[in-house]
C-alpha cells in the first residue's frame, strides 16, 4: 500500500496454528488485532485492520509459515473500521471469501462511514463485497480440517459476531469487542449488549482474543474481564 512503512515481521503464537498476526503494535496503530487459524489444508484470517499495514500483515502471516496462498477466508467479527477498513485490500490481494453477519453486511458492502466508525477515525471504508452472509444465531463454518462456530453477539454493533473453536482440550473465543463503546450512531443495544455478555461467560472459554484489550487465558482472566463490562452495562 502506498504510503506504508512495513515493520518487521511479528507474530504471537496463541495455541498450536492460531497466531495473532495484527494489532497496533504488529501492523498499523489504528489496527485492531488480527488472528490467522491454520485449519490444514487451508487457513483463515479474524478481521482485517484498518489497511494501512497490509504488507505488515502479509509479512507476518508468511513469518508464522502460512503460505499466503493457503488463506482462502476472512472472517469479519463486525462492521467497524478498525476491523474491516482493511477487507477490501486483503481479499483483493489473497483472493478471500469474506463472511460476516447479515445484520452488519449492509454497512460493510456499502461502504457507510457513520455505522462502521470509519467517520471517527477521519477515514472512508472501502465498499467491500460480503460473499457469505451469516445469519440466525450460529453457524458452522469449516476452515480446512477445522470447524469454527460463529455465534451472534449483537450489542456493540447489530451483527457482531464472536468465533469459537474447541483446539487441543482447549476452547478458544474470538470475541473482538467484547468492551464495547456502545454508541447510538453505531446503532448499539445496550440490552442485546448485556445478553451477548452472558452468552460469551457462558461458553467457559479458556483463550479470549479481544480486539483491543490482548489475549486472556483461564477463567481467572476472562470471567472478571467480561464481568467488568457486565457490571456497567
Amino acid at each position: 500500500m502506498q504510503g506504508e512503512t512495513t515493520l518487521a515481521p511479528r507474530v504471537v503464537e496463541i495455541a498450536p496454528g492460531i497466531w495473532q498476526v495484527g494489532g497496533p503494535e504488529l501492523t498499523a496503530p489504528e489496527d485492531a488485532a488480527i488472528y490467522l487459524v491454520d485449519g490444514g489444508s487451508r487457513a483463515a484470517i479474524i478481521d482485517a485492520g484498518c489497511g494501512a499495514g497490509l504488507d505488515s500483515l502479509c509479512a507476518n502471516i508468511t513469518a508464522a509459515g502460512m503460505p499466503l496462498d493457503r488463506i482462502d477466508t476472512l472472517l469479519l467479527t463486525h462492521c467497524h473500521f478498525d476491523h474491516t477498513g482493511g477487507a477490501r485490500a486483503l481479499s483483493d490481494r489473497l483472493g478471500l471469501t469474506v463472511v460476516a453477519h447479515e445484520l452488519d453486511a449492509p454497512y460493510i458492502e456499502s461502504g457507510d462511514i457513520a455505522v462502521t466508525a470509519a467517520t471517527w477515525y477521519g477515514a472512508r471504508l472501502e465498499p467491500c463485497e460480503i460473499d457469505r452472509w451469516l445469519s440466525g444465531t450460529e453457524t458452522d463454518i469449516e476452515i480446512g480440517g477445522r470447524t469454527i462456530t460463529a455465534l451472534h453477539i449483537p450489542g456493540h454493533s447489530p451483527g457482531s459476531v464472536a468465533y469459537v473453536m474447541d483446539t487441543d482440550g482447549q476452547r478458544i473465543v474470538f470475541a473482538q469487542d467484547v468492551h464495547g463503546p456502545l454508541h447510538a450512531s453505531l446503532k448499539s443495544n445496550w440490552a442485546d449488549y448485556r445478553a451477548s455478555l452472558e452468552r460469551l461467560m457462558a461458553l467457559e472459554a479458556d483463550v479470549l482474543c479481544e480486539g483491543h484489550y490482548g489475549i486472556f487465558r483461564g477463567r481467572d482472566e476472562i470471567d472478571p474481564f467480561i464481568r467488568s463490562f457486565l457490571v456497567r452495562a
